[in-house]
């Protein structure tokens, strides 16, 4: 015979699981029993690495659960009902519940280098969409207060590049790197130290003659052809932007879209290929 849930002792694990989750930079999914016939409110935390903490109250709804959390995951999307029929290999008793899926991720954080023209409009725009973010450069009178007046915008003075980036960027989950510096050796420091960290997204600002010419030395440099196939050069989705603030924007609807599982396409081209049908 099964020993019962204790339900309330599993919830009461859930908030400090979450908690660790988000210290150490990774990613959960949190599982709410929200309609069944009995146990609505169970939680099940499933960390991207298969552990399981708390419970839906049955095993077999647990597994069916952690096993969908990987493709939820991958979805990109931050939270979703889905019947509990949809996760398969459950029994009966269970196939008229509901169970709600939501995302457990680090806040999202932005690490800017270089505070030119582009890198204080992208500091600025990111804060006022919730980015947590950092701007780094090597020239301490671009770094002030008076240009920077928001306190939750952090400055670091680079002695190192390097240093400076791999501290910031830390374990890279939910972490963008942008690249905006003034050279092409400060572009190549930047880059090679993000792809070390691993960040969601790197993006390197120049024309493409500039950032062939930084790709192609961290090539030689013996670089790996994988990380350097998913940075981002030139930076930014195609809006047409000329001034800083629209390269900025430009630079962080891509972030955003990455972060999201966007496309980067019009919203609006599903009308234009249902006109052309007709």
């Amino acid at each position: 015979m099964r020993e019962p849930f204790d339900q309330q002792a599993l919830s009461e694990l859930i908030p400090h699981a979450i908690t660790r989750v988000l210290k150490e930079s990774s990613i959960a999914v949190l599982a709410t029993l929200v309609e069944a016939a009995q146990g609505v409110g169970a939680k099940l935390l499933v960390e991207e690495t298969g552990a399981r903490t708390g419970s839906l109250t049955d095993a077999s709804l647990d597994d069916a659960a952690a096993h969908h959390a990987t493709l939820f995951l991958a979805s990109r999307e931050q939270a979703r009902t889905f019947k509990v029929e949809e996760l398969g290999g459950v029994s009966a008793e269970w196939r008229a519940a509901r169970v709600l899926f939501e995302r457990i991720a680090p806040e999202p954080r932005l690490v800017i280098c270089g505070a030119g023209h582009v890198g204080a409009a992208l500091a600025l725009l990111a804060r006022t969409l919730g980015y947590r973010t950092t701007l780094i450069d090597d020239r301490a009178d671009f770094l002030t207060r008076e240009r920077f007046p928001y306190e939750d915008i952090e400055l670091i003075l680079a002695r190192s590049w390097t240093d400076a980036l791999r501290e910031s960027v830390g374990r890279g989950r939910g972490v963008a790197v942008a690249v905006v510096t003034r050279g092409h050796n400060e572009d190549e420091e930047c880059v090679r130290a993000a792809a070390i960290a691993r960040p969601d997204y790197i993006g390197l600002i120049g024309s493409k003659r500039r950032t062939n010419i930084v790709l192609e030395r961290l090539r030689l440099a013996g670089a790996d052809e994988t990380l350097l196939r998913n940075i981002r050069a030139p930076i930014g989705l195609d809006i047409g932007a000329v001034s800083p603030a629209e390269v900025a924007l430009a630079i962080l609807a891509e972030v955003v879209a990455e972060r999201r599982g966007g496309t980067g396409a019009p919203l609006s081209a599903w009308r234009r290929k249902a006109d052309m049908k007709e």
